[in-house]
């Protein structure tokens, strides 16, 4: 049986961190709610799962999968169990741990990128919180895009193998690749300077988009553009210089 992506159907979003194992992976999988509603999927689907009426544990929200009658939420933890079922993890045991323990700090810069637009209530709009948004903005900018990536930088540079972590490609790679084409939209100016600084960490993006299977998914209408209902939003007031601009 395939697998279950649910995701909303507008936005690439945490779905897209899932979409691009099962593509690399040559997965077969169901994007529910992408699908037609005609035939039983699309948002009733999604809502229906959501709600999970007489599941003692349903999913909190989107994204989840199924897998047969087993339900995964959580970005990470949705990585984590497809990672060995897809090829996807380290080969050496002892390194999965430290695999899933990037994938959580990539999904908490995740969640900075969100909180650049949306810094005091989820439930109201970019406009109604603008100028909140410009400081969380700058000081995401200033701070935590040169912390996170340098650190980033810093693993992947010390891993010869031209990947972050392990001899081959991880999911861990796909979520950085995600995660440089989403900053580099929704900040272009302030990653203006990101290449240079980060080089071992483009070029295992570089390695990701070329990936035969990668390649064949960005070129084709599953690959969601990026736009302003996602997580990466480009609204220009929030862009500027970045912490290693101002150093100099």
């Amino acid at each position: 049986m395939p697998f279950e992506l649910y995701y909303w159907p507008g936005p690439p979003g945490r779905g897209e961190f899932v979409r691009l194992a099962f593509e690399a992976a040559g997965a077969e999988y169901l994007d529910i709610a992408r699908l037609p509603k005609s035939d039983g999927y699309g948002m009733p689907a999604l809502m229906r799962a959501l709600e999970a009426k007489g599941d003692p544990l349903p999913p909190f929200a989107p994204p989840f999968i199924k897998d047969g009658d087993l339900t995964i939420s959580q970005v990470a933890n949705i990585l984590q169990y497809l990672g060995p079922r897809l090829n996807l993890v380290p080969r050496e045991e002892r390194l999965r741990p430290v695999a899933h323990g990037l994938q959580l700090t990539l999904c908490d810069l995740v969640a900075e990128v969100h909180d650049t637009h949306h810094p005091i209530d989820w439930s109201r709009t970019y406009e109604a919180q603008k100028e909140p948004a410009k400081a969380r903005a700058e000081a995401f900018r200033r701070d935590r895009i040169p912390k996170h990536l340098g650190y980033f930088e810093r693993v992947a540079a010390a891993n010869q193998s031209g990947w972050t972590v392990g001899a081959s490609l991880t999911y861990v790679d796909l979520s950085i690749f995600q995660v440089l084409e989403g900053l580099a939209y929704a900040f272009p100016r302030a990653m203006d300077g990101a290449p240079g600084r980060c080089p071992s960490l483009y070029a295992i993006a570089a390695r990701v988009r070329e990936h035969p299977r990668i390649a064949a998914y960005l070129a084709s209408p599953r690959r969601q553009a990026f736009n302003e209902t996602g997580i990466f939003r480009r609204y220009p007031e929030l862009d500027g210089s970045a912490g290693w601009d101002e150093a100099g």
